[in-house]
């Protein structure tokens, strides 16, 4: 039978909970601008690509194979991003939030490898892009 590590379950899960808070600031911004993608999908994104990357570093322990883990969640990311991005007589909308996809699929990697600088900075940098830098912008 297969026994299960409660300290290992306890740190798992508290890792995917930083994830999906660090998602939230920025989740937060794209759902009060009312864009496609908003409270649900970021936080959700970041725990995927988090608990991805946990079942990469556990299971696999080995580094080219972690790399490709890695790379099929950036790819797989690209695809919902792709899919907030809308082309109309008016022009294109939904790039930044595609790109603020992409932003908590690595918030949620860099949890999973316990780079939480690297992490927090992408959720302070991305959250002030969005919420700052926007306001800066021509017909804004």
């Amino acid at each position: 039978m297969l026994e299960i590590d409660w300290a290992v379950v306890v740190v798992h899960l508290a890792t995917m909970g930083l994830a999906y808070l660090l998602a939230i600031p920025i989740a937060w911004n794209r759902e009060v601008e009312e864009r496609s993608a908003g409270l649900r999908t970021f936080p959700i994104v970041s725990v995927s690509a988090c608990a991805i990357s946990l079942l990469g570093i556990d299971v696999l322990q080995d580094a080219d194979a972690s790399a490709r883990v890695i790379q099929g969640i950036i790819a797989g990311i690209g695809f919902i991003g792709g899919g907030s991005i809308l082309k109309s007589a008016e022009g294109v909308t939904g790039t930044a939030t595609a790109a603020s996809i992409l932003a908590v699929g690595a918030i949620g990697i860099a949890v999973a490898w316990h780079r939480m600088e690297i992490a927090i900075g992408i959720s302070i940098l991305t959250f002030a892009t969005l919420t700052l830098v926007g306001r800066w912008k021509p017909g804004t």
